[in-house]
């Protein structure tokens, strides 16, 4: 009978140990997840994109190739493996905690599973499989990527036969922005193609930090390192007045120098740095009180709760050089031509459905990027957002475009784009229910996120087929359902829509507003009186 008791205490006791050795070990993981001791620490900007993925919205840039001739899916696994892995992200997973997320080598890591091979339904067969396309594409942008392993996913259409009758290949890219932002993504693309820029050397990885070295960088990254992004601008926009006034300086050490007419200039120049300084802290605080203080967009139906279906839609290039002769002949940027023929798309397609748009504007958020371009290849996101106001109203091309080219050099020099960054920054140290109240607030006043990325001029090549078409778009967040998407490549100029089904259902209407836009704005143009 004792026999039987002490052998009952045994095994309790060996219970209890080995319950309490799985604790000990959990809470090790838990605490190692929170230092980022187990693998590298996801920045908190990164987090916040991490943790914005939303019922309606999911937080991946998505994009389309389109190759002739086709491409076969051993050449591309082939081309993914010595390019796209040599980025250590590309074969890391996530891990969440309380805390955040950290980066960490996907043992299980397997190519099979981020290339796969796609086909269009069969109804789709013919000469024109572009419609297709483009509802597989609508579908994976509404599709989440598997959080338990690496966060991109290339789908390839070996087969695929576009408008023009022209048969080759077709690759969907979904990549989720926690790994990078565009501009940096481009610096990946230029890796997979043929002659590309070689993808960046393995670095040794450097040995985990403590708790303290860990706070130390979360400071760092979260906190100072915007700010501080914002003080070297501030003190770039009044160094020169600076360096004038070290003539003050000068006299201390060399009194000969000290002529009334050289004390007037060191004095003068000092009070032009002050004043200089002053005018950018005045400029900052504005900025930051337009940003939380922009007012409601006007009610269109482009703007409400959405469904969570998309819908995409993109049009044939237009000659790039026919864009820069119209720039050039109203003393305006691409940039302005393209975004006023944006605006005037939006605005057709509202007047199609007999919305009356006098005087309305809708508000786009812009990314702006923050970065030196050749530190692009160390990925993550480093661009901050513009709200960008179109005059959707401004029914004439000619006042529409200057009232553009106006607003944008309103924005040039602005820091909002810095301020933003910090925001995300921020938000990246809350818990998720508060990063959405605080993010949301800026969803709420937003039709739309654009962007307007110039391309490379000539066409590119991967695995011997010619890139004949390239097309990408950012997330929206929140409750924004519209994406507008212009990208500059090989001498022309395309312009894609992805929109939520409830909100805009047929966004090709909008595609195809943009080129009777742009013939518009070149016939006015021409009609003008020039002088000799």
């Amino acid at each position: 009978m004792v026999t039987r008791i002490k052998n009952g205490r045994k095994v309790a006791q060996d219970r209890a140990l080995d319950a309490a050795a799985k604790v000990q070990k959990n809470v090790k993981r838990a605490v190692a997840g929170t230092l980022g001791i187990s693998g590298e620490r996801m920045t908190k900007v990164d987090t916040a994109w991490l943790r914005m993925d939303g019922d309606a919205n999911l937080m991946m840039i998505v994009g389309v190739w389109q190759l002739a001739p086709g491409v076969t899916y051993a050449a591309v696994c082939d081309r993914i493996e010595g390019s796209l892995l040599k980025y250590n992200r590309f074969q890391q997973r996530v891990m969440e905690d309380a805390a955040g997320a950290t980066w960490v080598h996907d043992r299980q890591f397997d190519l099979a599973h981020h290339v796969v091979r796609e086909s269009l339904p069969e109804a789709a067969k013919g000469m024109n499989q572009q419609a297709a396309l483009q509802d597989r594409v609508a579908l994976l942008a509404t599709q989440r990527l598997d959080p338990k392993r690496p966060l991109w996913q290339i789908h390839l259409i070996e087969d695929y036969t576009g408008p023009d009758g022209v048969k080759g290949s077709a690759m969907v890219v979904r990549i989720h922005h926690c790994i990078a932002d565009g501009i940096a993504l481009i610096s990946v693309t230029m890796s997979l193609v043929d002659g590309g820029a070689p993808p960046p050397q393995q670095r040794k990885k450097q040995p985990a930090g403590n708790a303290e070295d860990w706070l130390t960088d979360m400071f760092r990254d979260t906190l100072l390192k915007p700010f501080t992004d914002l003080t070297v601008k501030a003190l770039g926009a009044v160094g020169e007045g600076a360096s004038r006034s070290l003539g003050l300086l000068e006299l201390l050490n060399d009194p000969k120098k000290g002529t009334p007419k050289n004390i007037e200039k060191g004095v003068g120049a000092s009070m032009r740095m002050s004043a200089d300084m002053a005018k950018v802290l005045l400029q900052v605080v504005k900025d930051g009180a337009a940003l939380a203080l922009m007012p409601d967009d006007s009610k269109t139906r482009l703007k409400g709760k959405p469904g969570g279906v998309k819908k995409v839609a993109w049009c044939d290039p237009i000659a790039l050089d026919e864009v820069k002769a119209v720039g050039k002949a109203l003393n305006c940027s691409i940039n302005d031509v393209l975004l006023s023929c944006v605006a005037g798309a939006l605005g057709e397609y509202l007047k199609s459905h007999g919305d009356d748009v006098t005087g309305q504007e809708i508000r786009a958020m812009v990314p702006v990027n923050l970065r030196p371009l050749d530190q692009a290849y160390k990925l993550g996101n480093r661009f901050g957002l513009v709200p960008l106001v179109l005059p959707i109203g401004v029914d004439n091309p000619i006042e529409r475009v200057y009232e553009v080219r106006r607003r944008m050099a309103e924005l040039k020099g602005s820091y909002q784009p810095l301020l933003a960054f910090s925001l995300l920054a921020v938000a990246g140290l809350l818990i998720k229910p508060a990063q959405d109240m605080m993010l949301n607030l800026f969803a709420k006043k937003t039709t739309a996120v654009m962007t307007n990325v110039p391309g490379p001029r000539d066409k590119l090549t991967f695995c011997g087929s010619t890139l004949e078409q390239s097309m990408f778009w950012v997330p929206q967040s929140g409750d924004v359902g519209l994406g507008v998407s212009i990208l500059s490549y090989g001498g022309g100029v395309q312009f894609g829509v992805i929109t939520d089904s409830l909100l805009c259902p047929e966004p090709q209407r909008i595609v195809d507003e943009f080129l009777p836009e742009f013939a518009k704005l070149s016939v006015v143009t021409l009609m003008l009186p020039w002088g000799d």
